[in-house]
């Protein structure tokens, strides 16, 4: 549904309006494109304090495809990198690299800050360091003009390289304020040094599941999946054939309508896959909204069947059966009302935060167990059918109540969901990423 706000915002008498009534000026987002991949303008590499990392991230952030400099007057991009930041004087660098350089980020720009893991041996570095995560969240909200600030805490350059392409892409254009940490770099990180800059189908040969892609954010995911290589089967309820079959037909895909609630979906899936497949990514989902006192319990199961209890089930079944062959990823959908709960879903909400414990807890054991990374995406407030149905006022809150005041597309799920799939990016496990512009309900 479009957003006439956000329109009216870009007239001269919107302009002048909204500055006088002290209004949201949401910013348009610069989105990915193939004729336009990589933005324009150079990028800012600076450092707070010592770092180790000085000449490995020089040389990644070179293949980012931007211009990388040591000074600039208006860059498109800004990493500071702050792993070497220890006790509280330190933070004082990052005020001093940072304080001349925000005002000048062209619009739509992106400011990472690098960082590593608070050390529990040493309470001075880990007060530092945690630090950044305050300073990050709140820049978020004081950048404006489309501009978005993450923290990407460390262990070295290789494992980070995939997670800093994305964030310094077009592609992370809803996504602000987050806090990604990556392990070291691992099978498949040295992938990302051989000309990643201009790829266009990093995931070509690898064959992915999509589950809920007749429409809305599944199909776009699975569009983006199959744009960037893969094989995809798309799956739905036996309801929805005939639009799921369209997807596919449209995508070079295979369909496959099923209740992901039966009780055998795991092996039939499995079944349906003899060759196995690389990514298996868990969308399907539904919502029955009502009050907890006026909830029954078939509105209640439901929700938690579909959203959650489908997801365990079938994960462990492809697991058990070695579908997801090792170098695969599970990629789930959360939700920002999991993380911040939200009223008349309290269904919804265990569901999605049930989620987030899954990748928590199955996300270091898959990878130890069986080489595949399990990770989230948790949207925010993203423009589709459903939304649309929701009364006006309450879906003008939703678009204005985050950094970007807006509300995001299925797109930009789907782009930080083949990020999270990309062969490259084995060192980012365990991880919930909101897609939500930096919602203000939630940390």
């Amino acid at each position: 549904m479009a957003d006439r706000y956000l329109r009216f915002t870009h007239t001269a008498p919107g302009r002048f309006a909204t500055r006088r009534l002290g209004l949201p000026q949401p910013a348009e987002l610069r989105r990915w494109s193939a004729e336009k991949p990589v933005f324009d303008g150079p990028l800012l590499h600076l450092t707070a304090g010592t770092s180790t990392h000085r000449d490995a991230l020089a040389a990644a952030l070179a293949r980012t495809g931007l211009d990388v400099r040591a000074a600039a007057e208006r860059p498109a991009a800004v990493v500071l990198d702050a792993t070497g930041v220890r006790d509280a004087a330190g933070l004082g660098a990052v005020h001093g690299a940072l304080h001349p350089a925000v005002r000048g980020v062209a619009d739509s720009g992106r400011i990472v800050v690098l960082g590593t893991e608070p050390d529990p041996a040493d309470h001075h570095q880990a007060a530092a360091q945690q630090a950044l995560e305050g300073f990050v969240r709140s820049l978020g909200k004081e950048a404006g003009r489309g501009r978005t600030v993450h923290l990407v805490r460390i262990a070295d350059v290789s494992g980070a390289e995939s997670t800093l392409r994305f964030l310094l892409s077009p592609k992370s254009a809803y996504v602000s304020g987050q806090v990604v940490t990556t392990g070291p770099g691992g099978e498949g990180a040295e992938g990302i040094t051989s000309g990643l800059a201009h790829e266009t189908r990093p995931l070509a040969g690898r064959t992915a599941l999509v589950t809920g892609a007749a429409r809305g954010i599944g199909e776009a995911v699975a569009a983006t999946l199959a744009r960037d290589g893969a094989h995809v089967v798309v799956l739905d309820v036996p309801a929805a054939q005939a639009d799921l079959t369209a997807v596919a037909d449209r995508l070079g895909g295979t369909a496959l309508p099923l209740d992901m609630t039966a009780e055998d979906a795991g092996e039939r899936i499995a079944a349906g896959l003899p060759d196995g497949l690389d990514i298996l990514v868990h969308n399907a989902g539904i919502t029955r909204d009502r009050r907890l006192q006026n909830m029954p319990a078939d509105r209640w199961a439901s929700v938690i069947d579909v959203n959650l209890a489908s997801v365990l089930t079938t994960t462990d079944a492809l697991l058990k059966a070695g579908t997801v062959r090792p170098g695969g990823r599970i990629v789930a959908t959360a939700s920002i009302a999991g993380l911040a709960g939200n009223s008349g879903q309290t269904n919804y909400a265990a569901s999605k935060a049930g989620i987030v414990g899954l990748v928590r807890s199955l996300g270091p054991r898959a990878l130890t167990e069986h080489g595949v990374t399990v990770n989230a995406v948790a949207p925010g407030f993203i423009e589709t059918r459903m939304t649309a149905a929701v009364p006006l006022f309450i879906r003008e809150a939703g678009r204005r109540m985050n950094s970007l005041a807006q509300g995001g597309r299925p797109i930009d799920v789907a782009e930080t969901t083949a990020w999270l799939a990309h062969p490259a990016s084995g060192a980012v496990n365990g991880q919930v990423v909101r897609v939500c512009g930096q919602s203000m309900l939630g940390a």
